[in-house]
């Protein structure tokens, strides 16, 4: 029988002594701050917003000319290289600028601390909706991996920008997955939702399960109907425990899910501006919505949500709103 060395004897009362310790979690407040310097990350959607990631853009979006015009699909683009900008009107980068600024100063306004992406490659012109190339989670961030081949790269830049901030990433979307953040919502710090569309695939859905199942959380799984692309374009939260959703393209079953759920569904009027349900919680009950939307901001007063109207038109002939264009890194509990 082998006799244990007087060495290996101190080593197994140094293991003993020194033990593995893996609570708390990785997510909780004080290994955080202990590993990463704060706390990172989201549980919610209606929470103070600490940090937002944005891109202000810049001399890609030049990348749409008026002789790229389509009028077959009524919008601009180039099917061998496969991008296009929506919409009759090509990109006024000046115009577009001086909106993006001025939702960035409105949100500084509300205690939010503005960071930017760095360095995107003259051929992303949608760069500005850092929406899609992030999901913040407990703990930190799960990086995404965009649907379309000419968005594909914008997530380098990301997650070059993540690395500098310091904020850990806990997934990159890989394989055959395809998941974009403007498809994604919390309804509460145990349940989400996600949105399979053209821009999500089942494949993505389960590798961002996979680190929500982990904390805890429970993903619904919505259906969106014909080429929708993203949840935003159905339902945004407004509040803790309200909602604004557009009911002409909200199934059922997930309206009773709220229910269920207590949280109240605020109904999008029907007149307002596309881009009316793309909007931005920065705190409970307080949102950053598009002028253009008097019915709606009118039911939100009603129901006791503040409104601070934004002119994001220059940006919304592209395809992207005011919820696109933000990516909450630092939410507060609710």
């Amino acid at each position: 029988m082998p006799i244990m060395s007087e060495d290996e004897h101190r080593y197994n009362q140094l293991m003993k002594t020194f033990t593995s310790v893996p609570e708390p979690p990785f997510e909780s407040p004080e290994m955080q701050e202990l590993v990463w310097g704060r706390h990172w990350g989201c549980s919610n959607d209606a929470g103070q917003i600490r940090v937002i990631l944005m891109h202000r853009p810049g001399e890609e979006v030049n990348l749409v000319k008026k002789e790229n015009y389509l009028p077959e699909i009524g919008s601009f683009g180039d099917p061998a290289k496969g991008w296009y900008w929506r919409g009759t009107q090509p990109p006024d980068l000046p115009k577009m600028q001086a909106r993006h600024d001025g939702l960035a100063e409105a949100l500084r306004r509300e205690g939010v601390h503005v960071e930017y992406l760095e360095d995107v490659p003259m051929r992303q012109h949608k760069s500005i909706s850092t929406r899609d190339s992030v999901v913040a989670v407990k703990g930190g961030a799960i990086v995404c991996r965009l649907a379309t081949p000419y968005r594909r790269g914008e997530e380098l830049a990301v997650t070059r920008k993540l690395a500098k901030l310091g904020m850990p990433i806990l997934r990159t979307v890989h394989g055959t997955g395809i998941f974009e953040g403007g498809s994604f919502a919390w309804l509460n710090e145990r349940t989400a939702v996600v949105g399979l569309s053209v821009r999500v695939n089942e494949e993505g859905t389960r590798q961002v399960e996979e680190v929500l199942r982990t904390q805890g959380v429970e993903l619904l799984r919505l259906h969106l109907t014909g080429y929708r692309q993203h949840i935003d374009g159905v339902l945004v939260m407004v509040d803790v425990d309200k909602v604004l959703i557009n009911p002409t393209i909200t199934p059922y079953w997930f309206i009773e899910k709220l229910k269920e759920l207590k949280i109240k569904a605020i109904e999008l009027h029907p007149e307002d501006h596309p881009f009316t349900i793309n909007c931005l919680a920065v705190r409970p009950g307080k949102v950053l919505m598009s002028e253009a939307s008097n019915w709606t901001i009118d039911r939100l007063h009603k129901e006791g949500i503040e409104v601070v109207s934004i002119d994001y038109e220059a940006v919304y002939r592209g395809g992207g709103g005011i919820h696109c264009s933000t990516a909450p890194l630092v939410r507060d509990p609710v």
